[in-house]
């Protein structure tokens, strides 16, 4: 039942499940264990040929939930270099690409702002209570007589 989850969702939820472990740096920080990878991340592979090579995340393939990192490359039989892809899970992140203020705030867990760059202001639930115990009086328009 799990592989078919995994190898027969759609594009959205394949992209949603292209995820890597923290290093213990930022877990420690984030207090996270994993996190879903975008292009820019640093990284650093531990498992397969290129074992031990940091580098930069060029390219993400969502198909084959792989990787592809700046300077990880093989070359063919007639000289053309090819980008490698990596399984996202035998990655760890070592730096992740804060160009997106609302991941960040996601991971370090604050509530994320509403629009652009303003946050969600509440009005405090004691200056209601003080409106409504106050009567108010409304005067109504006196209306001339003589002119209806």
């Amino acid at each position: 039942m799990r592989n078919q989850m995994i190898y027969r969702a759609s594009h959205v939820l394949r992209s949603k499940q292209i995820a890597s472990p923290l290093s213990k740096e930022l877990q420690k920080k984030y207090t996270k264990k994993s996190v879903r990878v975008v292009e820019g991340d640093s990284i650093k592979i531990v498992r397969g040929e290129f074992k031990g090579v940091d580098g930069k995340i060029s390219k993400i393939s969502v198909q084959k939930s792989s990787l592809a990192i700046e300077g990880v490359k093989k070359e063919k039989t007639k000289g053309e270099k090819f980008d490698v892809y990596v399984h996202s899970s035998n990655v760890i992140v070592t730096g992740l690409n804060s160009d997106d203020k609302w991941r960040i705030s996601k991971l370090e867990g604050k509530k994320h702002p509403t629009k652009k760059g303003e946050a969600k202001v509440e009005k405090p639930k004691v200056a209601e209570k003080e409106l409504s115990n106050k009567e108010t009086k409304v005067e109504k328009p006196k209306v001339k007589e003589d002119e209806e």
